[in-house]
């Protein structure tokens, strides 16, 4: 699957990767170094995340049930909780800077395919 940000037609990830068990979800992206570019992880359902125990910063799109931004968080650093939204029915989990990046902002359609 790949993510692609439907308002402005940029490619957000070329490899999505999903967490929809619980087992799944708990673990996300801890154990890893790193996220590459061009990769990210939805998590589903999600309406907030943290990075205790991680190793690096990562972007987070917060996202309702028709995929539409809801939320954004930036370079989201090791060690913090993202707040709680609402409004998200899941999360998509991408290398820091793809957000700015890719001109994504609240409102935007993500297509996940």
């Amino acid at each position: 699957m790949r993510a692609i940000d439907h308002t402005s037609g940029r490619v957000l990830a070329g490899t999505v990767s999903v967490a929809e068990s619980f087992l799944a979800r708990l673990k996300g992206l801890l154990g890893r170094d790193r996220l590459p570019p061009g990769q990210a992880l939805w998590i589903k359902p999600c309406n907030s995340v943290h990075t205790f125990g991680m190793k690096f910063p990562i972007d987070v799109a917060f996202l309702d049930r028709e995929q539409r931004v809801v939320a954004l968080v930036t370079t989201l650093a090791p060690n913090r909780i993202s707040g709680y939204h609402p409004t998200a029915s899941s999360v998509l989990e991408l290398p820091a800077g793809t957000l700015d990046l890719t001109a994504t902002v609240v409102g935007n359609k993500i297509e996940i395919a």
